[in-house]
């Protein structure tokens, strides 16, 4: 059975993992089939409950519910959409993955990283992206770009303080220490056209070069 390419891309909110998804679909198609999703969300079970947790109304969700939402989530997300993807051989792009959790429950609501990871395992039979671009970006940089792009379109975890976002922010950078063979930070501070080449560069390097 052939194995394809598990790419996740994380990063604090803001920092523009959208646009540069976009933009390296077609270089990553030169290379083969190429599939790209969301967590969480991805499949239609996985999106209902993304609404659920995203819904400006529910904030009074307690912090271990929306974790295990968003667990129950990416299990369907795995069995539905990221195996098969995988077993087919395509190159498969995510954004956000197992680090969400220990990023934003983790660190930003201050649950127990050891749950976390268990759960993380559990969700996913073990089953750990290839290659993890972190896009870093300043916290209040990234939410001023939320507020200028979205306007006056708000979710749940956009509503949350300051403190919380700039706690995500120490927890992805404290993952990227733990494993910088499978994290690679990318500065999104920069230019769209430069976070690109510098993905691209870090992809390339990995997969396509002899």
């Amino acid at each position: 059975m052939q194995k394809g390419i598990f790419i996740s891309v994380e990063g604090p909110d803001g920092a523009g993992k959208t646009s540069v998804i976009t933009q390296l679909l077609p270089r990553l198609a030169d290379y083969g089939k190429v599939v790209t999703t969301r967590e969480p969300g991805g499949v239609p079970i996985a999106e209902k409950i993304r609404e659920v947790i995203l819904n400006p109304e529910h904030t009074g969700m307690d912090d271990k519910t929306e974790l295990l939402l968003y667990i129950a989530a990416r299990r369907q997300h795995l069995k539905e959409r990221i195996e098969p993807a995988l077993e087919a051989g395509n190159i498969l792009l995510v954004d956000r993955f197992i680090d969400s959790s220990v990023a934003y429950q983790g660190f930003g609501r201050g649950l127990n990283p050891a749950d976390i990871d268990w759960l993380n395992h559990f969700a996913t039979d073990g089953l750990v992206p290839d290659l993890t671009l972190y896009f870093d970006i300043d916290v209040e940089e990234g939410l001023a770009r939320i507020a200028q792009t979205r306007g006056h379109e708000v979710n749940r975890l956009d509503m949350e303080s300051l403190g919380l976002h700039q706690r995500v922010r120490e927890g992805y950078l404290s993952i990227l220490n733990k494993q910088p063979d499978r994290l690679v930070k990318i500065d999104a501070s920069q230019p769209l056209e430069q976070v690109v080449a510098d993905a691209w560069s870090v992809i390339e390097t990995r997969f396509f070069k002899d």
